[in-house]
């Protein structure tokens, strides 16, 4: 019974832990990139000054330790589900490995894994750094902080798009299954046209209210 074996209990709670942080990350990188970003454009100067940096102050936040937490305990499933076996020990198991080699089920996951770390990379290290330099005042010269605005852009922009795909990979082992070229190429071309279709639509929502 699940409620008698402290393995599973364990495992479910960084399961949870796992997919409420992620949401909590993937809920305001989209919030960023939906709502804020093209909000940005119709605030007055005195509004880019006062209302946006708080905004992004405390919306950063809760984005860059939901990315942290999510980011860390995605390797403790990975172990606990694919490198180890309850009285066992450590090694891979039948979930990584068959007489096929590495599983489909493991590749998708690897795959998920590889963009969520880009995507925590983008955050701790592009992101937050370029918002902190930008709130420092600090900046020699308004083509610098063209730049600078410019590269967390980009970095955050890079982190929607791959999210598509990202959560396709994340998914597919218990809901998919199978993987070639072909299928990884698919998922990673929905997963982007998806995010660059909700991209191209938050231009234009609330326009009309």
């Amino acid at each position: 019974m699940p409620l008698s074996d402290l393995y599973s209990n364990i495992n479910f709670l960084f399961r949870w832990l796992h997919v409420i942080t992620g949401i909590i990350w993937l809920g305001h990188l989209y919030f960023f990139n939906f709502v804020t970003i093209p909000l940005r454009r119709a605030f007055d100067d005195t509004e880019r000054k006062t209302a946006y940096p708080k905004l992004m102050l405390r919306s950063l936040w809760w984005s860059r330790w939901g990315a942290m937490i999510a980011f860390l305990t995605g390797p403790v499933l990975f172990v606990m589900n694919y490198l180890y076996v309850p009285g066992v020990g450590f090694g891979p198991t039948a979930l990584f490995i068959d007489n096929q080699g590495i599983t489909a089920r493991a590749a998708w996951v690897m795959f998920g894994m590889v963009l969520a770390a880009v995507m925590w990379f983008n955050v701790w290290f592009i992101v937050w750094p370029a918002f902190k330099r930008e709130m420092s005042g600090r900046i020699a010269s308004a083509e610098d902080l063209r730049l600078l605005r410019r590269r967390s852009f980009r970095a955050s922009r890079t982190n929607a798009f791959l999210s598509g795909p990202m959560l396709f990979g994340m998914l597919a082992p218990a809901h998919y299954g199978a993987i070639n070229l072909e299928i990884w190429l698919i998922a990673l071309a929905i997963g982007i046209l998806v995010i660059w279709g909700a991209i191209k639509l938050s231009s234009s929502v609330g326009s009309s209210l």
